[in-house]
């Protein structure tokens, strides 16, 4: 069965029973999350939302934000920028991280819309609460995941087996994100 037959049925019956759904797609990086919220984008009208548009900047990189389970991220001003607008059901704009410059880049505005979708690693973070509606882990086999990266550019490969992968599977196993998560592929 493709991931997506087990998927849409469920999204379907969360749009005919709600008026707003907000969904997670969280899990390991290599796992497929993009990908699988371009397919869902591809299938339905909605508003996509990356985690990595919410890396931190320069002046949060501190030795003690890294020291924090799931801190990789800047969950606060994800938090304040597109999950509370978003639960209030109005139009925003938010600023992605750009990461080539470090900066923020000018603002996107967010029409409103019966689905949205937040991908990428620590959108299950306990900090958000649990405003989602349904919540997806994807999983990725580890030397399938050391492939994958191998396949990146060779300036960020070391900091995938370093830094990015130990503190996404201290996150992933200190919240215990597979407990919470309704389907896990």
């Amino acid at each position: 069965m493709d991931r997506l037959d087990m998927i849409i049925p469920r999204i379907d019956a969360l749009l005919q029973n709600q008026e707003h759904v907000l969904i997670a797609i969280d899990g390991s990086c290599t796992s497929g999350k993009t990908t699988l919220a371009a397919q869902l984008a591809k299938c339905y009208d909605c508003n996509v939302f990356h985690m990595d548009d919410f890396f931190l900047r320069p002046e949060q990189r501190t030795k003690e934000r890294y020291g924090q389970i799931g801190g990789n991220v800047d969950y606060e001003r994800f938090k304040e920028e597109v999950l509370v607008p978003l639960l209030s059901r109005r139009e925003f704009c938010y600023r992605p991280f750009q990461c080539k410059t470090f900066t923020l880049t000018e603002p996107v505005c967010v029409p409103v819309k019966k689905l949205n979708i937040i991908e990428g690693s620590y959108a299950m973070h306990p900090y958000f609460g649990d405003p989602y509606g349904f919540k997806i882990l994807l999983t990725v086999d580890p030397e399938i995941q050391r492939q994958r990266v191998l396949e990146r550019p060779a300036f960020v490969q070391e900091r995938f087996f370093t830094q990015w992968i130990p503190m996404e599977n201290a996150y992933l196993e200190h919240f215990r994100i597979a407990d919470s998560a309704d389907l896990i592929l």
